[in-house]
């Protein structure tokens, strides 16, 4: 595996500081070299910029979304792969090494999936570590995050128009032309102390940018990710699931939830659109 190829690390932020120390302390362990550590900021309040520097200087200001961040950082970045991380995720120290003797070996390869697996503190973190459990190995709900550089730029990058969707989005469109393979090493989230309120929020706010993800992408899979309990990774993990009854009831409450508020989320961004072009039509 040839060693020279730089790796660009590029994690978005806002406000932080709790997580990031772990997040920037994996990438320097990792087995691989040469890397590159770029932190693109969505104006953070708090420590986190600083943090960011006493890993590297590539220290950006950049918004007002994920994606908006993600290219930005891409278009700072110097290697012949982008790593996309967000703040809270931690790699095991092989992550990197993997992924690259994956772009060797395959010309034909334009990106690279990397499980996760979920920690975090109290009831629900337990329940979302389950879930994602459910998750392993299937190809609808785990989205790549380390591409060819040039492939990338081929599709365009992340669509700024979409936040939440776009993990899913931009693995779709290069799954058309080039082949997405996965590795074994994994990714550790940390949900940190998880409450049903905020995963509510967080849902609610990716449901309004919903509407054109399913549009571009219309079909069986799709419904998949949407709605959740049409998931079939969760029915054939049932063994899964029946060792764990309490965290499994937990498990569907908190789906229940998620669903309703990416809904309710989904029907407000459509309304909203609505009246947007109604304004445009007379003028305001």
């Amino acid at each position: 595996m040839s060693r020279n190829l730089l790796v660009s690390v590029i994690i978005t932020t806002l406000n932080s500081q709790s997580t990031l120390p772990a997040c920037l302390k994996s990438i320097t362990k990792q087995r691989y070299m040469p890397t590159e550590i770029l932190v693109v900021d969505n104006n953070s309040t708090d420590e986190t910029r600083d943090i960011a520097r006493k890993y590297t200087q590539r220290v950006y200001i950049h918004g007002p979304e994920r994606s908006f961040q993600r290219n930005y950082g891409a278009k700072k970045a110097k290697g012949t792969y982008f790593l996309f991380l967000d703040a809270d995720m931690e790699l095991t120290p092989r992550v990197i090494e993997e992924c690259v003797s994956e772009m060797s070996k395959n010309s034909n390869v334009g990106a690279v999936t990397i499980p996760e697996r979920s920690k975090g503190e109290g009831f629900w973190a337990a329940c979302k570590t389950l879930e994602r459990q459910c998750y392993m190995g299937d190809p609808n709900i785990e989205a790549a995050r380390f591409f060819n550089r040039n492939i990338f730029w081929q599709f365009g990058g992340y669509d700024e128009s979409m936040t939440g969707p776009e993990d899913w989005d931009l693995p779709y469109r290069i799954r058309s032309t080039y082949t997405i393979d996965r590795i074994q090493n994994f990714i550790a989230h940390n949900e940190g102390d998880v409450k049903l309120s905020k995963l509510a929020m967080k849902k609610f706010y990716y449901g309004k940018s919903a509407t054109k993800y399913i549009k571009r992408h219309f079909g069986r899979a799709i419904f998949q990710q949407v709605f959740y309990f049409l998931r079939p990774s969760l029915y054939r993990n049932w063994r899964l699931l029946v060792r764990r009854p309490h965290l499994a009831f937990g498990m569907m409450i908190m789906l229940t939830v998620e669903q309703c508020a990416g809904a309710a989320g989904f029907l407000w961004g459509n309304l909203m659109n609505r009246r947007q072009i109604i304004y445009d039509d007379i003028g305001y």
